[in-house]
């Protein structure tokens, strides 16, 4: 189905001189529009109500309302579209990112079950090899959450490599090996035939995402959720980093033994190759 810019692209030549200045208006303002109710675009448009009100019909829209809901369904699923016109105005921008970043923190918090949590840090522990899935805006995730990881333990890997495929690297994959798949929107399409892949090989899975991904839970063994919510148009990490931070903490602490050991020795590397800035 077409969305909004696509049917007025495809329409601008037929609309009327003032319906044109409404599609002129949103072209400019695209991010914005979500915020608009129709007097409020009319007038901004310098066009009458009853143009907008033409103008929505011919796109294909009962009400205005339906064309904010689409626009609503579309930011949920990752799509960058603002909601607030304030929300890059200086200080309003700072207070409402605060805000919201307060808000993802705690709803992930309030959310994660402890059991599942320590369930997930002992498979951790105890698999042979540790690979994590990431791809598009959880690739920068899984790389962190690996880099963690390796403080303490050894044999932890991000799939896909660069340029390359998948399936190379899960076909030696067993029950004895733990899978981290970084699900967060806007997914690749690959993501529910790999969960689907892995449970039939019954190859342990971690599920992180974002709380609305609930339609991929049964395809894993642990679901570890984030929000993403943001005051503009792109979705916010700084749950996800988060979790990953608390995640790679309770690891270390599981380990200890082991983790502290390897720590020193990194840290003993770094001096020989003289890799890090010394202060």
């Amino acid at each position: 189905m077409q969305q909004l810019d696509e049917r007025l692209k495809a329409q601008y030549a037929s609309l009327s001189p003032q319906e044109q200045r409404v599609a002129d208006f949103i072209f400019d303002h695209f991010d914005d529009l979500i915020s608009y109710n129709s007097a409020e675009l009319a007038q901004l448009s310098g066009v009458s109500k009853a143009t907008v009100s033409r103008l929505f019909k011919r796109l294909g829209y009962e009400k205005y309302k339906d064309m904010r809901d689409e626009l609503r369904t579309l930011r949920q699923s990752g799509m960058p579209l603002t909601d607030h016109r304030d929300a890059v105005q200086g200080n309003t921008l700072l207070a409402r990112h605060y805000k919201q970043e307060m808000a993802n923190l705690t709803q992930w918090v309030n959310a994660l079950e402890v059991q599942q949590f320590a369930e997930v840090i002992q498979a951790l522990a105890a698999a042979r090899r540790v690979f994590i899935v990431g791809m598009r805006n959880s690739w920068p995730a899984a790389l962190h959450l690996r880099q963690q990881l390796m403080q303490a333990r050894g044999q932890v890997q991000v799939l896909p490599q660069p340029g390359q495929s998948l399936s190379e690297e899960l076909v030696d994959l067993t029950a004895e090996d733990l899978v981290v798949v970084m699900a967060f929107r806007r997914r690749p399409r690959i993501i529910r035939p790999l969960l689907q892949q892995l449970q039939e090989r019954d190859v342990p899975v971690v599920l992180m995402c974002e709380p609305q991904a609930h339609s991929l839970f049964p395809l894993a063994r642990w679901q570890l959720c984030a929000p993403l919510d943001s005051v503009s148009a792109y979705d916010s990490y700084a749950a996800v980093n988060s979790l990953i931070n608390l995640l790679a903490n309770a690891f270390l602490h599981e380990i200890l033994d082991k983790g502290r050991p390897r720590i020193h020795d990194i840290a003993t590397l770094y001096q020989q190759l003289d890799e890090l800035e010394q202060r």
